[in-house]
C-alpha cells in the first residue's frame, strides 16, 4: 500500500511535532508500506523517511508556530503535493496538521480516503503563539475553517484522550471517526543509565560544566512561554530559595527564544544554576537525559500533546508535569503534578521529587509503561488497522 503524508513544517527538526511524525511514517515503513512525504523546502531529511520538498526557498525557515510565511509556504507546497500523487498515486493519504488536511483537500475529492494527525486545535495554536488575538473577529473564520477541514478526514488520529472526547463532544464528527494514537517512543533508544555509559557522561559533564554533586533536573523541549519555560525558572528560583541540601542544577535544553532565555535567567540570579544548550539533536538526546535525576514537564495547552514525556519516562526518569489530562494519561499515579501556571506549586512537585525515596521505583514503573502501551510499534498496528479500514 502506497502512504502519501503531508507535513507542512520544516521536516525534520528536534522537537516533538516532527519526532512524532519521523516515528509513525518510520513504523510504516518497517511494516511494508510504501510511504512519500512532502513537506517544507527547509528542514533536513531523516532516514527511513523518503522526502520530497520544493526546489523553491531552501534557505526560508520556519518558526515554530503560526505566522503569515507559513501560509505563503503552503501555498508553495500546494502544486508540490499534487504533482507527487500524480506521480505516486498513493492508496491513502496521511494529513499532519491543519494545514496538511487543506492541502490534501483535492486528493480527498478524487475519492483517496484521508487520515489526518490532529496534534491540537488550529485556532487554540494560533492565540497561544500570538498570531491571533482572542478578542479578534477572525477568530469566528478561523474557528470554523478549522471544524470544515476536521470533517474533511475520513479518520482523526488524537495523541491525547482528551482532545479526542473534545472533538467528539462538539457533535459535529462521528464518534468512531475520532480515534487515539498516543505518542510513542523506542525504549531501546532512550534507556537507563549503563555502566557502559559513563565515559560519554563524564564528557557531556565537562563539556556543559555540569556540576558533580548536584543532582540534575532536566528539560527537554521548546523553550517558550506556552511550554510553562518562564514558569519553570521562577519555580526553579523559588526552590534554591529553600536551600535544599544537595542543590539541584537545571539543564534547560531547547530552542528557539535562546537568547530571551539567558536573559531571564540572569535576571532571575540563576547563572550559576542553570544551564541552556540550545537545541539537542535527538539522536544525541537519550545521552542528555541519562544524566538527570529528575525531568520536568510545565507545558499549558491543554489541546496538546505531551509527546515529551515519553522520553523521560522511557528513560527511567521520575517526572514532575503541569497537571493536565494529557499528562495524567501517561504518567498515572507514577507523576508528581503541579499547578499550570503556578511557580511556586511547581518548586513543591520538584522538591517531593527529588526528596522521595521512593522516586527511582517511580521512574522504573514509568519506563515500564512505555514498553507495554507506547513504543513505535503499538503505533505502527493502530495506524495500519485504520488503514485497513479505510482500504481494505
Amino acid at each position: 500500500m502506497r502512504v502519501l503524508a503531508i507535513a507542512p513544517t520544516s521536516f525534520f527538526a528536534d522537537y516533538g511535532c516532527h519526532v512524532r511524525i519521523w516515528g509513525h511514517l518510520s513504523a510504516l515503513i518497517r511494516r511494508g508500506y510504501e510511504v512519500r512525504l512532502v513537506t517544507y523546502p527547509s528542514g533536513r531529511d531523516r532516514a527511513p523517511v523518503p522526502t520530497v520538498r520544493p526546489p523553491l526557498l531552501r534557505r526560508w525557515p520556519v518558526q515554530v508556530g503560526s505566522s503569515w510565511k507559513k501560509i505563503a509556504l503552503d501555498a508553495v507546497l500546494g502544486p508540490m503535493v499534487w504533482w507527487e500523487a500524480a506521480r505516486f498515486r498513493p492508496h491513502i493519504v496521511h494529513a499532519f496538521l491543519h494545514e496538511g488536511v487543506a492541502l490534501a483537500l483535492p486528493l480527498r475529492a478524487a475519492g483517496i480516503p484521508l487520515v489526518f494527525d490532529y496534534q491540537g486545535s488550529l485556532t487554540a495554536e494560533m492565540t497561544t503563539h500570538g498570531f491571533l488575538s482572542p478578542a479578534s473577529p477572525l477568530r469566528l473564520f478561523w474557528r470554523g475553517l478549522e471544524r470544515f477541514l476536521d470533517r474533511r478526514a475520513d479518520v482523526i488520529l488524537t495523541s491525547t484522550a482528551h482532545a479526542r472526547d473534545a472533538l467528539r463532544a462538539r457533535g459535529d464528527l462521528p464518534p468512531h471517526r475520532v480515534l487515539l494514537l498516543p505518542d510513542s517512543v523506542d525504549p531501546t533508544v532512550f534507556r537507563p543509565p549503563r555502566p557502559e555509559d559513563a565515559d560519554r557522561a563524564r564528557a557531556l559533564r565537562e563539556r556543559w560544566r555540569l556540576p558533580p554533586d548536584r543532582p540534575i533536573v532536566a528539560y527537554l523541549g521548546l523553550l517558550a512561554p506556552y511550554q510553562g519555560v518562564d514558569t519553570l525558572l521562577q519555580a526553579f528560583r523559588l526552590l534554591l530559595e529553600e536551600a535544599p541540601s544537595p542543590r539541584p542544577f537545571l539543564l534547560l535544553m531547547g530552542y528557539p527564544f535562546l537568547e530571551r532565555y539567558r536573559g531571564v535567567v540572569e535576571a532571575l540570579g540563576l547563572t550559576e544554576d542553570v544551564r541552556l544548550t540550545g537545541p539537542i539533536p535527538y539522536d544525541e538526546a537519550p545521552h542528555y537525559l541519562r544524566l538527570a535525576r529528575v525531568a520536568v514537564a510545565p507545558k499549558r495547552p491543554l489541546s496538546e500533546g505531551a509527546g515529551k514525556l515519553l522520553p523521560y519516562m522511557a528513560t527511567g526518569l521520575p517526572v514532575v508535569a503541569t497537571d493536565t489530562p494529557a499528562h495524567r494519561a501517561y504518567l498515572g499515579e507514577e507523576g508528581y503534578y503541579a499547578r499550570a501556571d503556578d511557580p511556586r506549586d511547581l518548586a513543591r512537585a520538584l522538591r517531593q521529587a527529588l526528596s522521595d525515596p521512593h522516586a527511582a521505583a517511580r521512574g522504573r514503573a514509568l519506563r515500564q509503561r512505555v514498553v507495554s502501551r507506547y513504543t513505535w510499534e503499538h503505533a505502527g498496528e493502530r495506524i495500519e488497522a485504520v488503514y485497513r479500514m479505510l482500504h481494505p
